[in-house]
C-alpha cells in the first residue's frame, strides 16, 4: 500500500538495525472470551497495512538469522522448516513492497494461507530479538502478505506455459499432498488429487476447527490450485470405492499423503461406555455439520449442557476445549500425563531451542473466562470408565502421576501413586492421545511395506517406497507432525517424483 508521508521518514529508518530496540511488539487483538465462543468465526482482529510495516522494523538484520534454520536442536525444530526467507520478506514489509515480499514468501512456502494461521511459529521461537525482548511479529507479517497478495491479485492463478505429458496422482489432500500436487502441477506434470471425503483438504478441511482455519480459506486457494490445471477427485477412498490397480495403469507415478489418521485409544476398564469419541470424529463430524447445514442436521456430537473431560493436553485436545465450549458443554476437564511446564525457559533449554515452557492455547482462555479456572489436570491418566446400569458414561475414575527413574533403563517414566484416585463427572469423553500410524487397507492397496511404527516404508532420506512408481509425503510418512513439517515434505517429495519421471529435476526447495 501507498506510504504516508507521516510515515514515510519513520519508514525509511525501519533498516536500521536498532529497529526492534525503536518498536514494540504488536499483533492482532483477539476478540474477548465469552463473545467469540458464540460463532465458530476466526477471532482475530488484525493490525492495518501501515502498522504491520512498522512491525518489519522489527527485524534486526542479524548475522545468523535462525529463524529460518529449521534444524533439530535438543530434539526439537529451531526455526523454520521451510526455510522461509523471513529476514528477507520481512525487510520488504516495512518498506512496503507487498508484490515482492509475496514473491519471497511463496518461493519457499506454497501455502502460506494456511501456516500464518495454524502454524505454532516455529520462527519466532527461535527469532535472535528474544535475546533481549520480544521476537519479530514475523506470522502476523507472513499473513499480512498473503492476504494482500489475494486481495491485489499476486496469487491468482498462473498456469504452467508448458505440459510434459506425465500424469501423477496423489492420494490424499492434506498440508503435504496439496504441496506435492502444487510443485508437480509448475513443473508441467498432469496432477489428479483424490480425496475420500467430501471436500478437498484432509486434515486442514476437517481435522482443524473453523476458528482456526475458515474453510473458505482452503477452498480459496483449491480453485486457484484448479485453475492451474489440478484436478480434484472427492469421495473417491482408494483401496475400497477406487481400485489401486486402476490408477497404477491410468498414472506414471502414484503419491501417497494419506496422513496418519489411527487414532490412540485408552485401555480402560469401561471403554466400551456410550459416549466415548476420538477426537478427531468429534471436530470431522463438527466441521462438516457446520458446513453443509450450519448445525441444522444435528449430525455433529452436541456437548450441550454435558461435562465433558478431554485425554490429552496437545492441540487437537485444546481444540476439542474450544469446540466443547462453543456448543454450550457445562464444565470441561483436560486430562495431562505430563506435569505443568515451568513459565520461562529453563537452565537446560536455552534459546534458540524451542521454548518448554507452559502455553495457554485459545480453548483453555475460554474455559478459564467462562469456568474460572485452567480445564488442565496435569500428571494424570483414566484408570477407568465409569457406565450407568444403561451402558452410558457417568464418570471418568482419574489416578495421579509421578515422575521416576526406570531401574533397568535409566529413563524417567510416569508411575501412578497409589490412592490418588478420584472421579470426574464426565457424560463425554473425547480420546485426543495422538495418532498411531496410517490406516492399512490403502498401503495394502498398493502393496507398499510399513515400518515398526506404521508408517509406510523408504529408504533412509528417500520418500520411494518399497513398490515401483509409487512414492509417500507427510504424516502417512513420518508419523503425526505439524503442518509447516508436511508442507516441507511435500515440496522434497515432488523433487523426487520430478526426477524420476523427467530424470532431473529443477524444482526449487531452499
Amino acid at each position: 500500500m501507498p506510504i504516508s508521508i507521516s510515515k514515510r521518514k519513520e519508514i525509511e529508518e525501519m533498516g536500521k538495525p536498532t529497529g526492534f530496540l525503536e518498536y514494540e511488539r504488536s499483533v492482532s487483538n483477539d476478540v474477548e472470551e465469552k463473545q467469540r465462543i458464540k460463532n465458530f468465526n476466526e477471532f482475530h482482529t488484525h493490525l492495518s497495512m501501515e502498522e504491520q510495516q512498522l512491525q518489519g522494523a522489527r527485524c534486526m538484520d542479524c548475522g545468523v538469522p535462525f529463524c529460518q534454520s529449521g534444524m533439530t536442536l535438543g530434539g526439537m525444530t529451531s526455526g523454520c522448516p521451510l526455510h522461509n526467507l523471513v529476514p528477507e520478506w520481512n525487510d520488504l514489509v516495512y518498506t512496503g513492497n507487498w508484490e515482492q515480499a509475496y514473491e519471497r514468501l511463496h518461493k519457499t512456502n506454497n501455502f502460506p494461507e494456511f501456516t500464518s494461521r495454524v502454524c505454532p511459529a516455529l520462527c519466532e521461537a527461535a527469532c535472535t530479538c528474544n535475546l533481549t525482548g520480544e521476537p519479530v511479529a514475523t506470522k502476523e507479517n507472513e499473513y499480512a502478505i498473503i492476504e494482500n497478495a489475494y486481495e491485489k491479485g499476486y496469487a491468482a492463478a498462473k498456469p504452467p506455459k508448458t505440459r510434459t505429458g506425465k500424469t501423477v496422482a496423489v492420494i490424499g489432500s492434506g498440508p503435504s499432498g496439496l504441496a506435492v500436487a502444487d510443485q508437480l502441477n509448475k513443473r508441467g506434470h498432469l496432477v489428479t488429487v483424490f480425496e475420500r471425503s467430501d471436500r478437498a483438504g484432509g486434515l486442514l478441511m476437517y481435522g482443524i476447527p473453523n476458528m482456526k482455519l475458515e474453510k473458505h480459506v482452503i477452498e480459496r486457494k483449491i480453485k486457484v490450485m484448479e485453475d492451474e490445471g489440478i484436478t480434484f477427485v472427492i469421495n473417491a477412498d482408494i483401496g475400497k470405492s477406487v481400485k489401486a490397480e486402476k490408477l497404477m495403469k491410468e498414472f506414471d507415478c502414484i503419491v501417497l499423503a494419506c496422513g496418519s489418521s489411527n487414532p490412540r485409544d485408552i485401555d480402560a476398564p469401561g471403554r466400551d461406555a456410550k459416549g466415548i469419541y476420538f477426537a478427531v470424529d468429534f471436530l470431522s463430524r463438527n466441521t462438516k455439520s457446520l458446513l453443509d447445514s450450519g448445525f441444522k442436521d444435528k449430525k455433529y456430537v452436541d456437548t450441550k449442557n454435558k461435562h465433558v473431560v478431554i485425554i490429552g493436553g496437545g492441540d487437537t485436545g485444546n481444540d476439542c476445549v474450544g469446540t466443547a465450549i462453543r456448543h454450550g458443554a457445562k464444565s470441561v476437564a483436560q486430562i495431562e500425563m505430563m506435569p505443568k511446564a515451568p513459565g520461562q525457559r529453563a537452565e537446560d533449554n536455552p534459546w534458540p531451542q524451542w521454548p518448554k515452557i507452559c502455553k495457554t492455547d485459545y480453548g483453555q482462555e475460554e474455559a478459564i473466562a467462562l469456568y474460572g479456572h485452567d480445564p488442565r489436570i496435569y500428571e494424570s491418566t483414566v484408570k477407568e470408565f465409569i457406565k450407568d446400569k444403561d451402558g452410558n458414561l457417568k464418570g471418568v475414575k482419574i489416578v495421579s502421576l509421578c515422575q521416576e527413574k526406570d531401574i533397568v533403563t535409566g529413563r524417567m517414566k510416569m508411575t501412578q501413586i497409589k490412592g490418588s484416585e478420584r472421579v470426574l463427572d464426565a457424560d463425554l469423553v473425547l480420546i485426543a492421545a495422538g495418532f498411531l500410524g496410517s490406516q492399512k487397507y490403502v498401503a495394502d492397496a498398493f502393496k507398499v511395506k510399513l515400518d515398526q511404527r506404521g508408517n509406510v516404508w523408504t529408504a533412509d532420506g528417500s520418500f520411494k517406497t518399497s513398490m515401483e512408481r509409487v512414492f509417500t509425503t507427510g504424516d502417512m510418512h513420518t508419523g503425526q507432525s505439524l503442518v509447516v513439517k508436511a508442507i516441507r515434505q511435500g515440496r522434497e517429495c515432488a523433487r523426487e517424483v520430478d526426477e524420476s519421471l523427467m530424470g532431473y529435476t529443477n524444482l526449487y526447495i531452499q
